[in-house]
């Protein structure tokens, strides 16, 4: 059974990391609904994948936020009435973040579901994985933001969720988009511009842009470098990342020159990187988001889905 103390996602001064418990526990909802400070006792902290583990530690949870984290020697810093959790042999993580989702399927009118239904649909997707942060990269706004204010409140246990604008390329509409809907497309940089301020003042955390659009059997729309540089410049200067979703090489290529800072997919069906690519997105500390099980069911032919997954 997991156990997750959901609260240490809220961001608090009084520390500066977020963990979650992964913890073999018959008494999770014992606890959970204990309002007393809970004190983890003598696990191993991996304060983040780079850091060096705290073993025999001391984690101190109070009203659901870490106030301390130290050792096993200062354990009289616990108070007397904390709920002691004897984690020998466990291990306490930093939450993980999914830097790709979509609240689609499954999440339409947020606004009015029972809330012990989106619980549910949230422990499936992501808190049950230990995600305590989401950056939903296409979906629709207004019913994403539903949704965060119920997990804001503290109505639906929930992960941060972080909601990416998107922009197109002019004449980009995707073709597994419906024909009917909308999407915001950019021809030039001074558009590209526009729209991204408009989602800085509508206060979107990032910015994707669809530097290659798939249009069925037509061609893939890339979007032009200096249409990129305009909107990641604008969003640069707001600290807002930006994402992108290539389709090709091209679209590759154009978002890093651009300076987008996360590849939202891989390009199996184009081959490998080059070795300029890969030299150019270090230099530039470019994330990339790999997607791999979208490319077991991009096709059914398990051969072709095999060598879409190891390239």
């Amino acid at each position: 059974m997991l156990c997750y103390v959901y609260q240490l996602m809220k961001r608090t001064t009084k520390c500066s990391v977020c963990f979650v418990l992964i913890l073999a526990l018959l008494s999770c909802v014992a606890i959970a609904a204990d309002h007393r400070a809970l004190a983890c006792v003598g696990g191993t902290v991996y304060p983040s994948p780079i850091a060096e583990p705290i073993k025999d530690a001391v984690l101190l949870i109070d009203n659901g936020m870490i106030t301390n984290l130290s050792t096993e020697s200062n354990t009289y810093d616990i108070p007397l009435s904390a709920i002691r959790l004897d984690c020998k042999g466990s291990f306490i993580v930093a939450g993980f973040w999914n830097n790709h989702a979509h609240f689609e399927t499954g999440w339409q009118n947020a606004a009015e579901q029972p809330a012990e239904k989106l619980k549910s649909r949230m422990q499936d997707m992501l808190t049950r994985w230990g995600v305590t942060a989401v950056w939903d990269l296409g979906s629709n706004v207004t019913n994403t933001l539903a949704l965060r204010r119920r997990v804001d409140s503290g109505e639906v246990p929930g992960p941060q969720i972080l909601m990416a604008g998107d922009i197109f390329p002019k004449n980009g509409h995707p073709a597994y988009l419906p024909a009917e809907m909308q999407t915001p497309e950019a021809a030039t940089p001074q558009e590209a511009e526009q729209m991204t301020q408009q989602y800085v003042k509508l206060a979107f955390d990032g910015l994707k842009l669809f530097t290659g659009s798939y249009m069925g059997a037509k061609p893939v729309v890339n979007m032009d470098i200096d249409v990129v540089k305009a909107a990641v410049d604008v969003a640069h200067v707001q600290g807002k990342p930006v994402f992108t979703h290539p389709q090709n090489r091209t679209g590759v290529d154009n978002a890093l020159a651009g300076g987008v800072d996360i590849l939202a997919h891989t390009i199996p069906w184009e081959g490998h990187y080059t070795e300029d690519e890969l030299t150019q997105m270090k230099r530039q500390h470019v994330a990339l988001i790999p997607t791999l099980m979208e490319w077991t069911t991009v096709v059914s032919d398990p051969t072709v889905t095999e060598r879409l997954v190891q390239a």
